[in-house]
């Protein structure tokens, strides 16, 4: 049985191939997000069509033809040199599907390219301190006063707020309307005089979240995404693309690659842990999930390409990728003996303490992002059809 891909395909592999050999020592490592090398790795990899690799030219991206294999093979690649691949984050994974989706002519001029180019950071604007698995909740306000809407209220777990450019923010324009239907979906800048941010330190130990407070804040009104109140709408959009995002299958499979080279160097008694039975079961276990979770992306991206519903398949994105990336990162910490336990700054840590960083960051993306339980829970009812979850009037008090 030939499983390759043929010809062209193999043809297009040797020339990734080439292309990393020949240029991976500029791509960057650990340099902050608007960093000279970040940004010209990025440009690089948008040119070469190794990301951004479907987005329009006239929007900053590589303006490609959508091919599920010649994607997968990219991933492949990057994934086997264990080389950086395109940026992400919120403002490319999330905001720019979105606007390609949803966003003015003006809007995806104005916002997509310098996203992608990496000039324009992005927080999300979600969660506050009593909206967060209930989200529809949100309290935040924005009354339309002229030609500005004037935003006050607060948002919390705000990642990279302390770093963003820009925050894509949702806020309640219509108190009156029945919650979900209230909502709007709002863009403005984080330098907007009202906003204050205050940061939180996360399970990592880490100032990755952060409190958000807006008072008085004047946001230009055509700067809003969709019509006013469909905010709910475009937030089920976003929040599609993060549950993508989140699971990532390339990011896995570089993590699993390193894993496996880890499990070759440590021994105990003598013998490499990659030869105990014991540790090479469990990673056989966690190679099948990466398998598993490889093979949903491809649903996922032949559902784009054939513009079929894909809700599912990414709901289990989020859902295996965030439990997976959690796992991985422990065997590798048990890999590691006594060496794993240790967190924060040693010159005896482990490609820089990261599988212990990662390991507690994964933990908490478990939660952000929808809960596992939430993402079961809508797997079951949107998915498979099944019963939605009984809900029981609260009796009032005499």
């Amino acid at each position: 049985m030939d499983l390759s891909f043929g010809p062209e395909y193999e043809a297009f592999r040797q020339d990734v191939r080439k292309f990393i050999e020949t240029n991976r020592e500029s791509a960057p490592r650990g340099e902050a997000m608007k960093s000279d090398r970040v940004r010209s790795w990025q440009k690089l990899l948008i040119e070469k069509g190794y990301t951004a690799r479907t987005i329009p030219q006239e929007y900053g991206g590589h303006g490609g033809e959508p091919d599920i294999i010649k994607a997968r093979i990219i991933g492949e690649e990057f994934a086997r040199s264990q080389t950086p691949g395109g940026l992400g984050g919120q403002g490319i994974s999330m905001l720019v599907p979105t606007l390609l989706e949803l966003g003015t002519e003006e809007q995806k001029k104005r916002f997509i390219p310098p996203t992608l180019a990496g000039e324009m950071i992005w927080c999300q604007g979600y969660s506050e301190p009593n909206a967060g698995s209930d989200l529809a909740s949100l309290t935040t306000s924005a009354i339309l006063d002229g030609d500005e809407w004037v935003v006050n209220g607060s948002k919390i777990w705000t990642s990279t707020a302390h770093l963003a450019d820009w925050i894509f923010c949702l806020v309640r324009t219509d108190p009156e309307a029945p919650k979900h239907q209230g909502i709007s979906f709002l863009l403005f800048q984080m330098d907007t005089p009202g906003i204050e941010i205050r940061p939180l330190v996360d399970m990592t130990m880490a100032r990755n979240f952060n409190e958000v407070f807006f008072s008085d804040v004047r946001v230009p009104k055509d700067q809003i995404v969709g019509k006013r109140g469909e905010g709910w709408f475009v937030a089920n959009a976003i929040l599609g693309h993060e549950r993508d995002s989140l699971g990532d299958p390339n990011t896995t499979l570089t993590r699993l690659n390193r894993l496996i080279e880890l499990a070759r160097q440590e021994t105990m008694d003598g013998q490499r842990l990659i030869d105990n039975p014991v540790f090479r079961d469990r990673m056989m276990k966690i190679q099948a999930r990466v398998m598993s979770l490889r093979f949903n992306d491809q649903r996922v991206l032949s559902s784009r390409i054939n513009n079929t519903d894909s809700r599912l398949a990414r709901m289990i994105s989020k859902l295996q990728g965030t439990e997976l990336r959690h796992d991985l990162e422990g065997l590798a910490i048990d890999i590691m003996g006594e060496i794993g336990l240790m967190y924060g700054r040693s010159d005896y840590l482990t490609d820089n303490g990261s599988w212990q960083q990662q390991y507690m960051y994964f933990l908490g993306l478990i939660i952000g992002g929808g809960t596992s339980q939430i993402q079961k829970n809508i797997i079951s009812e949107r998915g498979l059809g099944m019963p939605k979850e009984p809900k029981f009037e609260q009796k009032a008090e005499a």
